[in-house]
């Protein structure tokens, strides 16, 4: 089970101070995504175990990270898809595929969740400190989480001899650290150190295997591709043409087409409409008036935002405008067990 954590929401009067347009751009554009998805750290575990075991735990439309600082284990998707982990690995699950967690294959699973009392503490015990792992998920804003998600397959490996293995493991030894303590701030100290950690595993990823398999991830640190990316979230509200962005990175109309495809996912155009889209999200979201945003974007008029906005998201930002301002005067309980 996960706790949510909701995030401190600034009053209209306070965000009508910021300039919504210059928000991201001091960022590169994965920090960009981050900042506009709200990734964040919703709760982080311990895992602890001796002797013969084997647990499974349910699929979950989320983004979930392990890591084995002790001992071994294997993890088993079930469609024959099993792999060995050992002290020093660590992994991400995206789209978390429902799986099992043994250090015994041939012992029926029990349930991860209901063989411990996770509302009671971050650590769970089984017999014995042979083995122990890390866990934690990630929460960010649903309407947008095949951004990231689609981005990654379902199952990322950083082993202990990759070169990056040694930044990951000092910060997992911290990590364990605050969530075996209790020491004052470790809530957000746990927090803060499992953002750190999604992020050491993505550069880990892109650097071994040239970063195969991360969608427009790996684009971002393709030369020619991954400038086209920072032009579009620098100025996303600049009217960019097929031809303009092809001319800024010195290739041909159809080889940049075909690249940025085939690395994004997206057409470039199809790209520079959804980043659109999910500033203009941002924007309404933090108080910003439909025609403010609309301006803010490059368009022309209400109508014509207003038609692509419902392209991206299927309703006018109005209706989502108006949905966002019951949402802050009623909030969800942020306590409420996911």
């Amino acid at each position: 089970m996960i706790y949510a954590r909701s995030a401190r929401k600034s009053s209209r009067s306070d965000q009508a101070l910021d300039k919504p347009s210059d928000r991201h751009k001091t960022l590169d554009p994965l920090s960009q995504v981050f900042s506009l998805l709200n990734v964040r750290a919703a709760r982080c575990t311990r895992f602890e175990a001796g002797g013969n075991w084997s647990y499974r735990f349910p699929a979950k439309p989320a983004l979930k990270f392990g890591a084995v600082i002790r001992g071994d284990c294997w993890i088993d998707f079930g469609d024959e898809a099993h792999h060995r982990l050992v002290s020093g690995d660590c992994f991400l699950l995206a789209n978390a595929p429902a799986y099992v967690l043994a250090n015994d294959q041939r012992l029926a699973p029990e349930d991860g969740i209901a063989a411990f009392d996770w509302t009671q503490s971050d650590v769970a015990r089984h017999a014995g400190r042979d083995t122990v792992l890390l866990a934690g998920s990630f929460g960010f804003e649903a309407s947008d989480a095949g951004l990231l998600l689609d981005a990654l397959p379902r199952f990322l490996l950083i082993p202990s001899r990759s070169p990056s293995a040694a930044v990951i493991h000092s910060t997992l030894e911290i990590l364990d650290l605050e969530i075996r303590g209790t020491g004052i701030g470790a809530a957000v100290l746990t927090d803060r150190l499992a953002d750190v950690l999604l992020v050491q595993v993505l550069r880990a990823a892109l650097d071994q295997d040239s970063g195969e398999g991360l969608g427009w991830i790996n684009a971002l640190v393709d030369a020619r591709i991954g400038k086209a990316i920072r032009l579009i979230h620098e100025d996303a509200a600049h009217p960019w043409t097929l031809e303009a962005l092809s001319e800024a990175i010195a290739m041909s109309r159809s080889a940049f087409s075909k690249r940025f495809k085939s690395l994004v996912g997206l057409a470039p155009l199809d790209y520079l409409l959804r980043w659109r889209m999910r500033l203009a999200r941002d924007l309404l979201r933090r108080g910003a008036t439909v025609s403010a945003t609309a301006a803010q974007l490059g368009y022309s008029s209400e109508s014509a935002f207003g038609h692509a906005f419902k392209r991206v998201y299927g309703h006018a930002p109005k209706r989502y405008w108006r949905r966002q301002a019951i949402a802050e005067k009623f909030p969800l309980n942020p306590n409420k067990l996911s």
